[in-house]
Formats: structure tokens, C-alpha cells, sequence
């Protein structure tokens, strides 16, 4: 193997992100210094992106499995049985350092790599959603932010042709220097149409699919393992360039290529491009891959062997092909007019080889790129706690009405029509609901009555304030989020989003947070089936708030069963079921209306949000409530606020026995965020059954009033007209996106 002509020197390991250490690890295993070319493959490979080398020690302790889990974490995307033969692939990943570089494309190429994991899998793309996370609001660069990513995913999802069904955007000056890009997409399959990575016998050729490979990208998963600093702007060109035309004709191509039975495995072209997809299919097939650069297709000349094996190029793919199949497959290919090319074979000596211009650049052992990445056990320490803070101790408002205006107002309460319309919802013409409510809903095309239900969701400040609580808080509010549209939780995909894991502070926050991740998802049984870890998000030592974003599926054997937070009628009985609000730490309201932040997060008893969500999930089921919605952030003033604003009806509510029996200030009772709860509408005749039924299910409930009039209205302590409350609720962002509330924000 002739070496490359470039001197591996001190500062060129650490500018590829490997410690000493790791250098050295790496001498050891091949028993000589690397090629350039072999040095990147390694940084590609053992860098925080690819190998979760501080992650997977803890990522091993979530529970993965389950009676309808068809394919868990390892493969592009999880995969979950739906009956009748057909079954859900679904996953979320992270785009954040690009799109805080390259706000557009950084979003749009990660809603393109989202997408090529589902179709990589055999199935079509039925849905997306988006957990965003920006500075504050009045912070120099966040309006650009926003402006580019919502652009970005909107862009290229619409152009794709699969509709955003539901989502998170919010604003803390803890991303002020790194914001959040989390995009989450599902697709259906047919469960014995299923294509793995995993490649098949020797000597078979290696076909590389779709666009071309040109410079952009490069090192981008490197990038993607680093802490920012003032020089940000110098890693633009490791942002990619996405293209959702060539993407959907890749989609087609390779949905008719499966079907012809070519297929043996199949990999998208991710993070690390051609190198990680090539050694992922080698590695879990125990077999060897020899590729010859010189046959793949390239966009820009004279492109090394370093720049084809990193670029991140999108719309790419790499498959292993049955032999006899070539012609067929290229044809197709070429009627979609994307790129075929035989660029290597399958080997059976476990080595990784790289020809270039008739020159071996790179001879790896294949399976220890992978196996032998470096595992660290980080250094953790528990995150110091909240002491207790009564409600007693919190003051009240002066003026409970403003203040349910200036929450329903805020930055992150007010209405994200802004954002969402900007995506195309509706597109495939089986979304169900627009954004906004408690979770997406899109019917199974081929279905009469199933649907399947999507939500995302974490609340970050609890995270920080107790991160063993914010996960679990995470993963129930997913769950609640999808048994308030009647579905029944099936499984979820987590994107994990953490600052430097080398801070003992920060690794702390991961592993408490994967700790309550796990435990909330086996006693809900609501397995973990893919997902993703974004570490070292700050800049100049400023860290993100932990955000362990947690996304999951649910099933809706009738769709017409469905619940929605506006359906509620004049005339409905509005019930509160699973207790009352009692606990104020870390609330929106201490936040937003007293500009305080303290106290621990809400506890999460999970036994009480199985027992209350499996009630709830039965009486929509059987067709008892009208609408419903979860109470979470913001509390019943908010739940109730977002239910009036809705069903475009008013609402007539008593809270006063409910501050005496429960000895609980009005402020507890209408912003406390305890866990576990939520608000229903029932028909009126059906009031005292709904009720006699959470009785002798165990359910804490309280008949709160009635919908009536054109105001929201407690007792005769406020009464806010919708329209005031509507135009508060919409008008932030749309004002805010013009510029004109500059002023008022500073």
C-alpha cells in the first residue's frame, strides 16, 4: 500500500477530533501509522456522532424490546408491528450543528437524511414532525434562526411530499449559541417487506445510488462531535447541500428496485457517507468490502480519496445487489435519472480496502472500525437537587385574567401557526388534524378505521432542575400526549441533546436522564426502538439545557374514535381527571409571569399515569368525551385556555370548592403542572357516569363546569373574552417574525 503524501502530525489527530489516546489506540490495531485518507475513515468512525463512545454504556440500560417490536435500535430505524401484516419504521435524529451554521439547509438536509432512514427500510414516508430549539427570543441572531429553519424544513419536506403533522418549537437563551434541530419521520411497510443493512455472501457488488458525491459535508459528523467556539463561520462548508427533488425520485427508484427482489441490503448514506455506510454493512454481515473510488460518481473534479470517503453528500445510498439482478436495477435507476454504479464487492477476509487511481489508500480491518471504537465510562456526578417549594410560598397575581393573557401570549405558549404553516400538512391526504393539537394523526392508506398517532415532546427546564425526573417526565408526556387522541402507545425513538459529556456535570444530567428515560418507558411499555445522541452542544463553555427529546407511535384501531382538544359542544360537562394542581416548582408560571426560576420539577408517579391514561384512552374509545387534552406546561389555565380556543366556545368553571376541600391557593389549582392529569368535555347526560366510572377506577375527578357563553370564565375571579384570549394566542409570533416586536421583547 503506497502511503499518501501527507505527514500525520500532532495537530493534523486533533484537527480530526482524536485524542492521544485514540491515536494511539489506533496504531496499536493496525500495527502502523494511517493513511490521510484512513485517518479520516477512523475520525469518521470514532468521533461522538458515529460511535456513541460516551453514550452506550447508559443507551444499553433502555429497554428496547417488546412483543411488538420487530426491528429495536442497530438498524436505520426502528420498525413496530400495527397488525394485518403491516407495521410502522419511525426514528428522530439530530441536525443541530449544521442548522445553527447553515440554518436552511442544515434543516432541510437533516429532514433529508431523516426520510432516506425510513425509505432505506422498505417503507414509504407517511409522516414527519420537528422538535426545535432556539435563543432567546430578543438574542441578535435567533430571529435568522427561525426564519431559516422553519424555511428549511418546510422546503424540503413539502417538496418531498410528506406532511408535518406535529411538532415543538421553543425559545431559551441556553441555546443561544446552539440551537436544536431534532426531525423525527415514519413511514408503513409491509412486515415480510423489511430491508436490513446486513450484508449477504461474497464477491457480490457494491452499487452506490442516487446523486452524486461532491465536497459539500465533508467532515460533517466530525463537526458534529465538537464544541463551538468564535470561529463557527469557518465550518460552513461541512454543512450539507440537500436536493428533495432527487431525494423523492431516490424514494421511487428504490421502492420499485425492493419490490423486484434485487435487494440483499441496503444502506443510506448518512453521517460519514460512504465510509460509514460501507463498513456498517460489512461489519454486521462479517464480511469484508473492497471499493474502488474511480467508479463512483462525482460532481466536482479532481476529488481525492479523503473527499469521496467523507463527504456527506446527500440523496445517496449504498446497497449490495443479487448479481443477476444488475441490469434490471440500473435501469431503473436510469428511468428515474439518479446514478448506478458497481463501485465495489463484498470480500470474505473481515478488511476494509480503498482504491484510488490504482492505488490501495486504505486497508482496515473492517470490523473493528466499528467494534473496537473507543467506550468510555465518563466521569458523573449527580446533579444537585431543588429543595421543596410549597405553593404557599409562591405569590399570587395581582390579576389572574393578565396573567393567563401574558401566558398565553409568551413566546413559548403562544400559538406556532406561524411555523406550521409554512409545512404542508395535508399532503398524501390522510392527515387527520392539523398541527397544534396533543398529537398528529394520519390514517393507515389500505385501512378503513386504523391511524397512527405522533407527539414529541420534552420539557428541558424540568431536565435541569432534576434530570432523573425530566426523563421520565419526557417519556409520559409523550404517552399522555398520544392516549389524549384515543391511541394506544406503542413504541418511541429519543434524541438525546447534551452539552460536553467530558463535564462530569453534564454526563451527570445524561445518565440520570437515560436512567428515568428507562424506568418511564417499562412501566408504560413504551420501548425505545431507535434514536440518536447530539453531545458537546454548547459554545465557549456554555452548555444547552439537557433536552432528551423523546417521539413516539401509537394505533388507532377507528380513527372516527379519535379525540381532538377543539371538539367540545355548548352544553358539555368539562371534567378534570387525575387530581389537582398543587405543585408550582419550575412552572411557566414562576418563569413567565413571576420571572423566577426555582424548586424541583413536578414528580412523576408512573404507576398513577398508566392508571389515568388507560381510563382516559377507554371513555374515548367508547365514545364518552368530545375533546380532551393533557395538562402540562402552563397547567389547567393553559389546557383550558388552548380547549375554549379550540372549540371557538367559551367556558363556564367553578374552582372555588375545589380550593377549599384541597386547601390549595387558586394559583396551584390553575398553574400547578402536576403530572398525570387532563381535561375532558363529556355530553352533559353523561357527566355523573364518565365520573362514576373514574370512581371506581381509582381516578381522582372534579366536574369543573360547563361550555357555555364566548368568554373563559372562573368563579367571579376573571372572565376573558376568546377574542381577546385568540388574539393574544396568535399574535406573538407572526409579530414577532415581522420584526415589530423588537422593541417590546428587548
Amino acid at each position: 500500500m503506497l502511503p499518501e503524501k501527507i505527514a500525520i502530525t500532532p495537530e493534523l489527530i486533533e484537527a480530526h477530533g482524536l485524542k492521544p489516546d485514540e491515536y494511539q489506540r489506533i496504531l496499536d490495531l493496525i500495527g502502523r501509522e494511517p493513511t490521510f485518507t484512513e485517518l479520516g475513515i477512523f475520525s469518521a468512525m470514532w468521533n461522538e456522532h458515529c460511535s456513541y463512545k460516551s453514550s452506550k454504556r447508559w443507551l444499553r440500560t433502555l429497554p428496547t424490546t417488546g412483543p411488538q417490536v420487530i426491528q429495536g435500535p442497530g438498524e436505520n430505524a426502528g420498525v413496530v408491528d400495527i397488525g394485518d401484516g403491516d407495521c410502522v419504521v419511525f426514528k428522530m435524529e439530530s441536525h443541530n450543528h449544521p442548522s445553527y451554521i447553515e440554518p436552511y439547509q442544515g434543516a432541510a438536509t437533516g429532514v433529508g437524511g431523516i426520510l432516506r432512514d425510513v425509505f432505506t427500510m422498505g417503507a414509504r414516508p407517511i409522516a414527519a414532525m420537528n422538535a426545535l430549539r432556539f435563543g432567546a427570543p430578543d438574542h441578535p441572531k435567533t430571529r435568522h434562526l427561525v426564519s431559516g429553519v422553519v424555511a428549511g424544513v418546510g422546503g424540503y419536506g413539502n417538496s418531498f411530499g410528506v406532511p408535518t403533522v406535529g411538532g415543538e418549537v421553543e425559545f431559551d437563551a441556553r441555546y443561544n449559541g446552539n440551537c436544536l434541530v431534532n426531525a423525527f419521520a415514519a413511514g408503513l411497510a409491509k412486515t415480510d417487506a423489511i430491508f436490513y443493512s446486513k450484508a449477504e455472501g461474497v464477491g457480490l457488488p457494491v452499487v452506490y445510488l442516487g446523486a452524486k458525491t461532491g465536497r459539500d459535508g465533508v467532515g460533517g459528523a466530525t463537526m458534529a462531535s465538537a464544541e463551538f467556539d468564535e470561529k463557527i463561520e469557518e465550518k460552513r462548508p461541512t454543512v450539507q447541500v440537500g436536493d428533495p427533488f432527487t431525494e423523492k425520485c431516490l424514494l421511487e427508484a428504490c421502492m420499485e428496485l425492493m419490490a423486484s427482489g434485487a435487494v440483499i441490503a441496503i444502506q443510506d448514506m448518512g453521517a460519514a457517507g460512504l465510509t460509514c455506510s460501507a463498513v456498517e454493512m460489512g461489519a454486521k454481515g462479517d464480511l469484508g468490502i473492497e471499493l474502488d473510488l474511480d467508479k463512483v460518481p462525482v460532481r466536482e473534479e479532481a476529488m481525492s480519496a479523503y473527499e469521496m470517503m467523507l463527504s456527506e453528500s446527500q440523496e445517496r445510498m449504498l446497497m449490495v445487489l443479487r448479481p443477476e439482478k444488475e441490469a434490471e436495477a440500473e435501469a431503473i435507476f436510469t428511468k428515474w435519472g439518479l446514478d448506478f454504479a458497481i463501485v465495489g464487492k463484498t470480500t470474505d477476509d473481515l478488511r476494509f480496502r480503498i482504491l484510488h487511481q490504482g492505488v490501495e489508500v486504505a486497508n482496515l480491518p473492517i470490523k473493528e472500525l466499528g467494534d473496537e471504537a473507543p467506550e468510555y465510562d465518563r466521569p458523573w456526578r449527580e446533579p444537585g437537587l431543588y429543595s421543596p417549594l410549597p405553593a404557599s410560598q409562591i405569590e399570587e397575581p395581582a390579576d389572574y385574567g393578565q396573567a393567563i393573557l401574558d401566558l398565553v401570549g409568551s413566546p413559548n405558549n403562544a400559538s406556532r401557526r406561524w411555523v406550521y404553516e409554512q409545512y404542508d400538512t395535508l399532503i398524501q391526504g390522510n392527515s387527520l388534524q392539523l398541527p397544534g393539537g396533543d398529537a398528529g394523526v394520519v390514517r393507515v392508506e389500505g385501512h378503513a378505521t386504523k391511524a397512527l398517532a405522533f407527539s414529541s415532546d420534552v420539557t428541558p427546564r424540568y431536565c435541569e432542575a432534576d434530570a432523573f425526573e425530566g426523563g421520565k417526565q419526557a417519556v409520559a408526556e409523550c404517552w399522555r400526549n398520544i392516549t389524549a387522541v384515543g391511541a394506544e402507545p406503542l413504541a418511541a425513538t429519543d434524541n438525546l441533546n447534551f452539552g460536553n459529556p467530558e463535564r462530569p456535570e453534564i454526563m451527570g444530567q445524561l445518565v440520570k436522564a437515560i436512567e428515568g428515560i428507562g424506568e418511564a418507558c417499562r412501566v408504560l411499555g413504551f420501548p425505545i426502538v431507535s434514536g440518536n445522541v447530539s453531545l458537546y452542544n454548547e459554545t465557549n463553555g456554555e452548555a444547552i439545557l439537557p433536552t432528551p427529546t423523546i417521539a413516539g407511535v401509537g394505533i388507532l384501531p377507528d380513527w372516527q374514535q379519535m379525540a381532538r382538544i377543539g371538539g367540545a359542544k355548548a352544553g358539555d360537562a368539562v371534567i378534570l381527571l387525575g387530581g389537582d394542581g398543587t405543585h408550582l416548582g419550575q412552572s411557566v408560571y414562576l418563569r413567565d409571569v413571576l420571572g423566577q426560576a426555582d424548586g424541583p420539577p413536578p414528580p412523576v408517579d408512573l404507576a398513577l399515569e398508566k392508571r389515568n391514561g388507560d381510563f382516559v384512552r377507554s371513555a374515548i374509545r367508547n365514545g364518552q368525551v368530545t375533546s380532551c387534552h393533557d395538562i402540562s406546561s402552563g397547567g389547567l389555565a393553559i389546557t383550558i385556555a388552548e380547549m375554549a380556543l379550540a372549540s371557538g366556545h367559551g367556558m363556564e368553571l367553578s374552582l372555588e370548592s375545589a380550593s377549599q376541600s384541597s386547601g390549595q391557593p387558586l394559583h396551584a389549582l390553575l398553574f400547578g403542572e402536576d403530572q398525570a392529569r387532563y381535561v375532558v368535555t363529556v355530553p352533559a347526560d353523561l357527566a355523573n357516569f364518565v365520573c362514576m366510572n373514574a370512581e371506581g377506577a381509582g381516578v381522582p375527578f372534579r366536574r369543573l363546569g360547563t361550555i357555555a357563553g364566548d368568554a373563559l370564565k372562573v368563579d367571579d375571579r376573571f372572565a376573558i373574552p376568546l377574542r381577546q384570549l385568540r388574539d393574544a394566542h396568535e399574535t406573538w409570533f407572526p409579530h414577532y417574525m415581522e420584526n415589530q416586536m423588537a422593541a417590546a421583547v428587548a
